[in-house]
């Protein structure tokens, strides 16, 4: 995927966002997400942290003993931002390539798309992924070095989207939309009865 249409997913997916939490009642805004012990409100902070530039991340960095997940993790609870300002950031953000030094552009793509997922499932929201988004960011996630990568993709079967022409992995084939894929690659696991989980935040 090339990085203009890349670009073109993330601001529609922020524009998305932003029209949800816009609307989204205080009561919602304290709803647990997917992202373990995080709320909705701290997705959504650590989603408007997506253009922070790296001098203003020494000291939360310095803070969190220099390890990325503590990192991420306090800058999200630790957000002064207000709902209002979160949502005119992610606003802000749209129709601008920036974004945090030393990261690809599939990455703030990956970060929206899954945390879009964390906020609105828990919600009772259906927001469907573009299959071809979620198979660029599956790509980038798979080829990410541990231990950058933090979940390690299953090894006991065959990934096959049900939704457009990519697969992963060996053995018995595990057919899904290509949103599935993704969350499962990111750490969040389908449930029996439907529901989605995540195993730790970010």
């Amino acid at each position: 995927m090339d990085s203009d249409t890349v670009w073109q997913h993330i601001d529609a997916e922020r524009s998305w966002l932003a029209d949800l939490l816009e609307a989204l009642p205080s009561t919602g805004w304290e709803h647990p997400s997917l992202c373990d012990h995080w709320t909705v409100r701290d997705v959504a902070a650590h989603l408007a942290l997506a253009q922070t530039r790296v001098r203003d991340l020494l000291w939360p960095a310095v803070r969190a003993g220099l390890r990325y997940d503590r990192l991420v993790r306090d800058t999200a609870l630790r957000s002064p931002l207000t709902h209002e300002e979160i949502v005119a950031a992610l606003r802000s953000f749209v129709g601008s390539r920036r974004r945090v030094a030393f990261i690809t552009d599939l990455e703030p793509l990956i970060d929206i798309l899954v945390h879009n997922q964390d906020i609105s499932l828990p919600l009772g929201i259906d927001h469907p992924m573009p299959p071809a988004a979620a198979a660029a960011a599956a790509d980038r996630v798979l080829s990410t070095p541990r231990p950058l990568r933090r979940w390690a993709p299953p090894h006991d079967g065959r990934l096959v989207a049900t939704d457009l022409d990519w697969a992963y992995g060996t053995g018995r084939d595990v057919l899904a939309p290509m949103q599935a894929h993704l969350l499962t690659l990111t750490g969040r696991q389908a449930t029996p009865a439907g529901s989605t989980t995540l195993r730790g935040a970010g």
